[in-house]
């Protein structure tokens, strides 16, 4: 059985990492569980071996230099959605065991999982997970990530690209973490933030939110990054492409029905969706149905998902859907945080222009740069993310020597 320990931290012990307006609640009760140490021969396996059954996009990795403690973080906070309704949630802990020194952290977002459970709590479920930390974790940086409202252990239904609810999650989550790593005895250095595909979205609105409240971000690196959720879904919609992933309706069935659970809106997926599918899609949200199960019953265009009358409202942006997708957008800020994109020109899900968005808005805003990364012609989805968490960790490792 593993060792639970308990935290209770407030607003006041951790001011000093915090604004006190950063905090979902005064008192926030917090618990971590070890779940066992990677060694640097399991790591490297991740690196090697497990990464070539990930992806066959040609990318090598340093072999891991620190062993890996992992911990499973348990933690309280509210989903801003349902007027701020309390709530628990999880994430992971990865602790370099470099035997001291103050240690930079990376706060990881999860790209899109189908499972409850394929998220960072639970890495041996999650290849994007044990790819952060044999790359991060094991050449000495702490590695957060939250699982997201309705994965992991919490009690809800998925918040799948709901935007609030993303951002608390992920605040609340370093909050714990913070507080988890001063029970170690850790001190923690600068931060960074990262994510894939929705991960790389929940970064940006991570990122937005983070800045809103004071809190300091060296800098983010995301990789094929819905930045604008309404011309990503109009491009599915209207545009198909020859190449574009047979998931995406998939997907956008999961966000139809978070958005009426978390928004408020009932009989939205019964207008969304075609009759055919709307019991497969609903059990898919609830986990009643595997992806496997369901991708057989499911159409691979997102046109042959959605009524008529739905994609018709949706292509002129007259309908709520819309109105949450134009507030969804994770870009349209003035930011301080320089960022590096990733893209890559055969990538399935995300196109090109849409990932690369935030480079020119930045310019003409005056902000932090915003720099496009070429992850190279033959990378897709997940060629984009095995270079681009090589090539960011370089970008990160030289911010830390100047």
């Amino acid at each position: 059985m593993y060792h639970i320990t308990a935290l209770l931290f407030s607003a006041v012990a951790l001011a000093a990492f915090f604004p006190f307006h950063a905090l979902a609640l005064d008192v926030q009760p917090a618990q971590y569980e070890y779940l066992g140490t990677y060694d640097t021969n399991r790591l490297n396996q991740i690196l090697t071996s497990e990464l070539a059954e990930f992806s066959d996009f040609k990318v090598s990795y340093p072999a891991a230099r620190y062993p890996v403690a992992l911990y499973r973080v348990s933690y309280a906070s509210v989903i801003p959605e349902r007027h701020t309704q309390p709530t628990m949630a999880s994430g992971l802990l990865a602790v370099p065991q470099t035997g001291g020194h103050t240690l930079p952290l990376v706060s990881y977002q999860h790209g899109s999982v189908f499972s409850k459970t394929a998220v960072p709590s639970h890495p041996d479920e999650s290849m994007e997970t044990r790819l952060m930390i044999a790359q991060f974790a094991g050449q000495g940086y702490l590695v957060i990530g939250a699982d997201y409202f309705g994965k992991g252990i919490s009690p809800e239904t998925d918040s799948y690209l709901v935007k609030a609810s993303t951002q608390q999650a992920c605040l609340d989550m370093l909050v714990a973490a913070r507080a988890v790593c001063a029970d170690l005895k850790i001190e923690v250095g600068p931060l960074f933030l990262s994510g894939w595909s929705q991960g790389g979205w929940a970064t940006m609105v991570f990122l937005h939110k983070l800045e809103s409240v004071g809190i300091p971000v060296t800098a983010a690196a995301t990789a094929s990054a819905p930045v604008d959720l309404f011309a990503t879904i109009n491009r599915w919609l209207h545009a198909p492409a020859s190449n574009d992933a047979v998931y995406i309706p998939a997907l956008i069935s999961l966000q139809i029905h978070a958005y009426e659970a978390y928004y408020g809106l009932p009989g939205f997926a019964h207008a969304a969706i075609k009759p055919e599918y709307r019991q497969i899609t609903h059990d898919l949200y609830l986990n009643k149905l595997t992806w496997e199960q369901a991708a057989a019953k499911l159409p691979t265009r997102l046109s042959d998902l959605f009524q008529t009358n739905f994609s018709a409202a949706s292509s002129i942006g007259q309908n709520s859907y819309c109105s949450i997708l134009q507030d969804s957008q994770a870009y349209r800020w003035r930011s301080t945080t320089p960022v590096h994109t990733y893209y890559g020109a055969a990538d399935e899900v995300v196109p090109i222009y849409i990932a690369t968005m935030p480079v020119a808005y930045q310019q003409i805003m005056g902000g932090a740069t915003v720099t496009a990364v070429a992850a190279g012609s033959q990378a897709n989805h997940r060629g984009t993310f095995v270079y681009a968490v090589a090539d960011q960790k370089k970008w990160f490792d030289q911010l830390l020597r100047h």
